[in-house]
């Protein structure tokens, strides 16, 4: 049979193991959080961006239709 001290100690290190074991189930719990925070956001980032070029694409279109009417104004002038 064990020793008491011995199985003190081993009680003692368990105890700091589960305690550990807690703090880290705590933190990936909290990393996935994160994570899924940030996905959120990446698409969101994505969606806007999307729109963005969309509208760019619209302004640069108009942009280069405003200039041709400028150059036959100019040509017919």
């Amino acid at each position: 049979m064990a020793e008491p001290g011995n199985k003190s100690a081993f009680d003692a290190e368990l105890k700091k193991l589960e305690k550990r074991l807690d703090e880290l189930v705590g933190a990936v719990s909290q990393l996935k959080e994160e994570n899924r925070a940030l996905r959120h956001r990446q698409d969101a980032l994505a969606a806007e961006r999307a729109v963005l070029l969309a509208k760019n694409e619209q302004v640069r279109a108009r942009v280069e239709a405003m200039i041709g009417r400028l150059k036959a104004m100019e040509s017919g002038a």
